[in-house]
Protein backbone atom coordinates (compact mmCIF):
# COMPACT_ATOMS: atom_id res chain seq x y z
CA UNK A 1 0.00 0.00 0.00
CA UNK A 2 2.67 2.52 1.02
CA UNK A 3 4.84 1.54 -1.95
CA UNK A 4 1.93 2.35 -4.26
CA UNK A 5 1.33 5.67 -2.47
CA UNK A 6 5.01 6.55 -2.92
CA UNK A 7 4.82 5.80 -6.65
CA UNK A 8 1.62 7.84 -6.91
CA UNK A 9 3.31 10.69 -5.06
CA UNK A 10 6.18 10.61 -7.57
CA UNK A 11 3.73 10.80 -10.48
CA UNK A 12 1.80 13.67 -8.87
CA UNK A 13 5.02 15.58 -8.16
CA UNK A 14 6.04 15.31 -11.81
CA UNK A 15 2.64 16.59 -12.95
CA UNK A 16 2.73 19.36 -10.33
CA UNK A 17 6.20 20.63 -11.25
CA UNK A 18 5.22 20.60 -14.92
CA UNK A 19 2.21 22.82 -14.18
CA UNK A 20 4.40 24.98 -11.95
CA UNK A 21 6.89 25.48 -14.79
CA UNK A 22 4.08 26.55 -17.14
CA UNK A 23 2.89 29.09 -14.57
CA UNK A 24 6.47 30.29 -14.16
CA UNK A 25 6.85 30.81 -17.93
CA UNK A 26 3.64 32.85 -18.01
CA UNK A 27 3.89 34.87 -14.79
CA UNK A 28 7.57 34.75 -13.82
CA UNK A 29 9.15 32.63 -11.13
CA UNK A 30 8.27 34.75 -8.09
CA UNK A 31 4.67 35.54 -9.03
CA UNK A 32 4.00 31.93 -9.99
CA UNK A 33 5.37 30.77 -6.64
CA UNK A 34 2.93 33.08 -4.86
CA UNK A 35 0.05 31.82 -7.03
CA UNK A 36 1.01 28.18 -6.42
CA UNK A 37 1.12 28.60 -2.64
CA UNK A 38 -2.09 30.66 -2.45
CA UNK A 39 -3.96 28.04 -4.48
CA UNK A 40 -2.49 25.31 -2.25
CA UNK A 41 -3.53 27.23 0.88
CA UNK A 42 -7.07 27.65 -0.45
CA UNK A 43 -7.17 23.94 -1.27
CA UNK A 44 -6.15 22.78 2.19
CA UNK A 45 -8.43 25.34 3.89
CA UNK A 46 -11.35 23.88 1.91
CA UNK A 47 -10.40 20.37 3.07
CA UNK A 48 -10.20 21.58 6.68
CA UNK A 49 -13.58 23.33 6.37
CA UNK A 50 -15.29 20.32 4.79
CA UNK A 51 -13.89 17.98 7.44
CA UNK A 52 -14.53 20.58 10.17
CA UNK A 53 -10.97 20.32 11.45
CA UNK A 54 -9.09 22.94 13.44
CA UNK A 55 -5.49 23.91 12.81
CA UNK A 56 -3.51 22.72 15.84
CA UNK A 57 -0.32 24.40 17.01
CA UNK A 58 1.98 22.34 19.19
CA UNK A 59 4.40 24.51 21.17
CA UNK A 60 6.51 21.46 22.02
CA UNK A 61 7.59 21.12 18.37
CA UNK A 62 10.74 23.05 17.47
CA UNK A 63 10.15 26.23 15.47
CA UNK A 64 12.75 24.92 13.03
CA UNK A 65 10.33 22.14 12.12
CA UNK A 66 7.77 24.72 11.03
CA UNK A 67 10.32 26.11 8.54
CA UNK A 68 9.32 23.35 6.11
CA UNK A 69 7.03 25.91 4.46
CA UNK A 70 10.00 28.13 3.66
CA UNK A 71 11.84 25.12 2.25
CA UNK A 72 8.75 24.46 0.12
CA UNK A 73 8.90 27.99 -1.32
CA UNK A 74 12.54 27.59 -2.33
CA UNK A 75 11.83 24.12 -3.71
CA UNK A 76 9.16 25.57 -6.01
CA UNK A 77 11.43 28.46 -7.07
CA UNK A 78 14.36 26.16 -7.89
CA UNK A 79 12.17 23.52 -9.52
CA UNK A 80 10.47 26.08 -11.78
CA UNK A 81 13.85 27.28 -13.02
CA UNK A 82 15.28 23.82 -13.62
CA UNK A 83 12.13 22.50 -15.33
CA UNK A 84 12.21 25.34 -17.86
CA UNK A 85 15.94 24.87 -18.54
CA UNK A 86 16.30 21.07 -18.36
CA UNK A 87 12.84 19.64 -19.02
CA UNK A 88 10.77 17.35 -16.84
CA UNK A 89 12.69 14.07 -17.00
CA UNK A 90 16.17 15.40 -16.20
CA UNK A 91 14.90 17.86 -13.58
CA UNK A 92 12.94 15.16 -11.78
CA UNK A 93 15.81 12.65 -12.09
CA UNK A 94 18.33 15.11 -10.64
CA UNK A 95 15.83 16.06 -7.93
CA UNK A 96 15.43 12.41 -7.00
CA UNK A 97 19.21 12.10 -6.85
CA UNK A 98 19.34 15.03 -4.42
CA UNK A 99 16.54 13.47 -2.38
CA UNK A 100 18.33 10.12 -2.39
CA UNK A 101 21.63 11.54 -1.13
CA UNK A 102 19.91 13.64 1.52
CA UNK A 103 17.69 10.78 2.70
CA UNK A 104 20.68 8.42 2.96
CA UNK A 105 22.48 10.94 5.19
CA UNK A 106 19.37 11.62 7.31
CA UNK A 107 18.66 7.89 7.73
CA UNK A 108 22.26 6.84 8.37
CA UNK A 109 22.85 9.41 11.11
CA UNK A 110 19.27 9.71 12.42
CA UNK A 111 19.17 13.43 11.70
CA UNK A 112 16.12 15.69 12.11
CA UNK A 113 14.65 13.39 14.74
CA UNK A 114 14.42 10.37 12.44
CA UNK A 115 15.31 6.85 13.54
CA UNK A 116 18.73 5.57 12.46
CA UNK A 117 18.61 3.33 9.38
CA UNK A 118 22.21 2.49 8.50
CA UNK A 119 23.30 2.57 4.85
CA UNK A 120 24.57 -0.92 4.14
CA UNK A 121 26.97 -2.02 1.42
CA UNK A 122 24.23 -3.84 -0.51
CA UNK A 123 22.63 -0.49 -1.36
CA UNK A 124 25.79 0.77 -3.08
CA UNK A 125 24.98 -1.20 -6.26
CA UNK A 126 21.60 0.52 -6.58
CA UNK A 127 23.21 3.89 -5.91
CA UNK A 128 25.85 3.31 -8.62
CA UNK A 129 23.15 2.30 -11.12
CA UNK A 130 21.24 5.48 -10.28
CA UNK A 131 24.34 7.63 -10.84
CA UNK A 132 25.07 5.91 -14.16
CA UNK A 133 21.48 6.55 -15.25
CA UNK A 134 21.86 10.23 -14.42
CA UNK A 135 25.12 10.42 -16.39
CA UNK A 136 23.42 8.88 -19.44
CA UNK A 137 20.39 11.21 -19.10
CA UNK A 138 22.63 14.26 -18.77
CA UNK A 139 24.85 13.38 -21.76
CA UNK A 140 22.03 12.38 -24.08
Amino acid sequence: MYNFLSILTGALITIMVSFNAILSKNFGNYTSTIIIHIVGLIGILLVLAIKRLKIPFDRSISLLTYSAGVIGVFTVLFCNSSMIALGASLSVALGLFGQGITSIIIDHYGLLGMEVVKFNKKKIIGFIIMVLGLVVMTIY
